[in-house]
């Protein structure tokens, strides 16, 4: 289930100008995503850039390939900055996510000087806006949204976005919330329970054991419909939900989960979807991840995202696992932080989102 055709100009060199500042026999250049090497070396940079502004790293090779990949190439571009031996100091990564809203990955060595830093980030801005351009001229829109991210604590990268045009536009806490084993009983079965009229499920499985499409269609109509008033709401097609979510390297389809009212017995109405994923510990044990939560309006106040909590904490535990992690919108004037805080979940670091609109003429 592939989206469009990529809709970037897939040659750095077309796009970013032969007078860039980079050192003398610097160049930025297209990614190998088969290339072993290169991915090490991706992976090394975002693990550091990781440490530099948060205090630790967590990315591994799985994440870097979700952006370099022939399979993520579907909707993304990359270009890297290499020095005169060809080495890797720098990696941009650009991803047609919805319609007017563009994702944009900035990743710059830690370990060079300030010149040659400002050059390369200098560079990767460049390259980002023409990619901007040619993705919003080829969806017939005025005006394309670059969209992308900075921990709270990084000055370097704030300095840089503000200077290239961004403006801060919102603040997440990202939140971890501990499980023990007891809680696997928190609910009656992970499966499937029924609490007050509603319903808890994981999606169906069709004969081959491949999710149930109806279900899945659920899950998306249930989140489009539970975010249209949400910041940066964009309209996400069908097929470019499911090819995104299932690239993620945590994806199991057996983390989906259906909240659906029983008023009508013969007619369950779906209300509610969560969609978790697995975060892997490393040497220690897995976490499970709440990728997204949504509750139609119709249906608040009746216990569901409560509900849906409780099931994927109790999977977890069910699991063997020793966390539950999700992002919450500190800006939200949903108060959706007082019903974490009130489950256990606690702030364990903060990002940034940083928008730019292009001009597409």
């Amino acid at each position: 289930m592939i989206p469009e055709d990529n809709r970037f100009e897939s040659d750095p060199t077309s796009v970013i100008p032969g007078d860039h500042p980079l050192p003398e026999g610097w160049e930025p250049g297209p990614v190998d995503g088969s290339d072993p090497a290169t991915v090490a070396r991706l992976t090394e940079l975002l693990r550091a850039h990781e440490a530099a502004g948060r205090g630790w790293p967590s990315a591994s090779e799985d994440d870097v390939l979700v952006e370099v990949s022939e399979r993520g190439l579907a909707m993304r571009e990359n270009v890297v900055v290499r020095d005169d031996a060809g080495t890797i100091h720098a990696w941009g990564s650009v991803h047609d996510r919805a319609e007017g809203r563009m994702l944009f990955v900035h990743v710059v060595g830690r370990d060079l000087d300030d010149d040659t830093a400002l050059a390369c980030s200098d560079v990767l801005f460049t390259w980002a806006q023409a990619q901007a351009r040619s993705v919003g001229q080829r969806r017939g829109l005025a005006v394309q949204q670059i969209d992308t991210g900075a921990f709270a604590d990084d000055d370097r990268q704030h300095t840089w976005l503000r200077d290239a045009g961004f403006a801060k536009v919102r603040t997440w806490w990202q939140m971890s919330r501990p499980v023990t084993a007891d809680e696997a009983t928190l609910v009656p079965d992970p499966v499937g329970w029924e609490r007050k009229g509603v319903r808890f499920r994981l999606v169906g499985r069709e004969d081959d054991g491949m999710p149930d499409e109806s279900c899945l269609r659920a899950v998306h109509d249930v989140l489009e419909g539970a975010f249209t008033d949400h910041f940066n709401s964009a309209e996400e097609t069908f097929d470019e939900f499911i090819h995104r979510l299932r690239e993620d390297p945590g994806h199991r389809w057996d983390h989906w989960w259906l909240a659906e009212l029983l008023d009508d017995p013969e007619s369950p109405e779906p209300v509610g979807a969560l969609v978790g994923t697995v975060s892997e510990g490393g040497d220690g044990p897995d976490g499970s991840y709440v990728s997204y939560l949504g509750v139609l309006e119709s249906a608040r106040g009746r216990g569901v995202a409560t509900g849906l909590l409780r099931t994927i904490i109790a999977d977890a535990a069910a699991r063997g696992r020793d966390r539950v992690g999700l992002e919450v919108d500190a800006d939200s004037p949903t108060g959706a932080e007082g019903l974490y805080t009130s489950m256990g979940w606690a702030t364990r670091y903060v990002t940034e989102s940083w928008h730019l609109d292009v001009p597409v003429d």
